[in-house]
């Protein structure tokens, strides 16, 4: 008999589990059938009770697996602040976590992410390779728009943030969740470049950013997060004072804290650098390159057919071992304060140099002149984390619109954290030997240049003369 009710209690469960997911209530035998599953399920605590302790125990247990918890997706990385978010999100809202890391090529910090993942309380780990989208459709528009932030900044981690929050909003689809849950902390530029993705994407999903919930999240520190992890038995390899903070994709890795906090005080490459070696340690020869682009994207490396993502790998590997790219940077985030930066850019360096080598002879003086300006909104733009928006996307067709032109082939040479030009050829080319020559030619008349300069000077001497005339006038009275 006991067993009869067991079975009973379970097979309730399942029914209303489908029944709520399924809602059926299209007819009035629908409603019915409705009805009577939901008062058995409402009818369960007293059946239960009636059962032997140990079957009791087993009904329960059942009731609790069926009775669905809401979801929130996490965006995962396997680091000290989201890891500890897992147990602190189950906690604090009861919810199911899923975890979702998206790889924009991390390398190897994506090993032992799902066992970890599942060890810290997580539901499912859903690990996203987007490596070839973000090569694509991120970083091509940065490099092809020129889009430095401040001079400097590649834009590495920028960049990054709309793709992963459109990941994030996909898999919050698939799995239904109401909310998504990102680590970033409250005086940082992620937390924007996050949610105004996921505004953007998924108006109606809840945005969860604990480090600005102070009321309910009590972490403060590295130091905080490490104590919380070892007490829910989370045992991980950090250590909060000889540990940067990094992000690193495809593009760059970058490096906060530590001694950077500190604008006084000099980086110690020797425990920070991941990709690079110093210039002084590269070494003493030089590495010849050769690219070719077709209209604005790279196809070609050293005669080799590869996607941008493994012209990107291979840059980076060749920029790496020549001190390329490494910037040491005080920024003005978003939120209003100055940061400082290490950042790590071999392959994007070298990239961004060999796409502005080849445009500057074959794009015209008023366009490029234009599309530095362009360019500079456009980093200023994604530096915001305004991807998604009409302006990004307005910006990006002028840029698209200067492309159409930009093939051809690149030469250069890598020696001590240096990118020397060895020669740049194009049949678009814009540059005309005749012209540039100090040789005489035919196409080029130095008379022509007298009424040039007459035109061109003549706002210069029209203000000049008035000057003259109102000091004559002076002078006079």
């Amino acid at each position: 008999m006991q067993k009869f009710l067991l079975f009973f209690c379970i097979l309730v469960l399942h029914i209303y589990k489908n029944c709520c997911i399924l809602t059926l209530v299209e007819t009035r035998q629908d409603m019915k059938i409705q009805h009577f599953i939901k008062s058995a399920y409402e009818s369960l605590p007293f059946i239960i009770s009636n059962i032997h302790v140990s079957a009791k125990c087993r009904a329960l247990n059942f009731q609790e697996e069926y009775i669905m918890k809401e979801k929130v997706v996490l965006a995962y990385s396997g680091g000290l602040d989201t890891t500890a978010l897992i147990p602190w999100l189950k906690e604090t809202f009861d919810y199911d976590v899923v975890c979702c890391c998206v790889n924009c090529g991390q390398g190897n910090e994506l090993d032992g992410l799902d066992e970890r993942a599942k060890l810290s309380g997580a539901s499912k780990l859903y690990i996203e390779d987007i490596v070839d989208d973000f090569s694509d459709n991120y970083i091509m528009p940065c490099v092809q728009a020129g889009a430095v932030y401040e001079h400097k900044y590649l834009l590495g981690t920028s960049m990054a943030r709309p793709a992963i929050a459109k990941k994030l909003v996909e898999i919050a689809r698939k799995e239904n969740a109401v909310a998504i849950c990102h680590g970033a902390t409250g005086k940082g530029n992620d937390q924007i470049r996050f949610e105004l993705g996921i505004k953007a994407l998924a108006p109606d999903i809840k945005i969860i950013a604990p480090w600005r919930m102070t009321d309910v999240w009590t972490m403060q520190s590295r130091d905080d997060e490490l104590a919380f992890c070892q007490a829910h038995g989370i045992n991980l390899p950090f250590d909060a004072s000889h540990s940067y903070s990094r992000d690193r994709n495809l593009w760059h890795i970058s490096h906060e804290g530590l001694e950077l906090e500190d604008p006084s005080q000099a980086p110690n490459y020797d425990d920070m650098l991941v990709l690079s070696v110093t210039p002084e340690k590269a070494p003493d020869k030089e590495t010849e390159v050769t690219m070719t682009f077709e209209e604005g994207v790279p196809k070609t490396l050293n005669g080799k057919a590869m996607k941008v993502s493994e012209i990107i790998t291979e840059l980076n590997r060749l920029g790496g071992e020549n001190g390329i790219g490494i910037v040491d940077i005080v920024e003005n985030r978003v939120v209003g304060m100055k940061s400082r930066g290490v950042y790590e850019t071999p392959g994007g360096t070298i990239l961004m140099a060999a796409h502005e080598q080849l445009e500057e002879l074959i794009l015209d003086r008023d366009t490029m002149e234009a599309k530095k300006k362009i360019g500079s909104q456009f980093a200023q733009v994604v530096y915001e984390g305004k991807w998604f928006t009409p302006l990004r996307e307005a910006l990006q067709a002028f840029v698209e619109s200067t492309q159409k032109y930009v093939t051809g082939e690149v030469k250069f040479k890598l020696y001590k954290g240096n990118i020397i030009k060895a020669g740049t050829t194009s049949p678009y080319s814009l540059y005309n030997e005749s012209l540039a020559s100090f040789t005489t030619g035919d196409m080029y008349d130095h008379h022509d240049a007298d009424g040039f300069i007459t035109l061109f000077g003549l706002p210069l001497k029209v203000r000049a003369m008035k000057l003259l005339e109102v000091e004559k006038n002076k002078n006079n009275k």
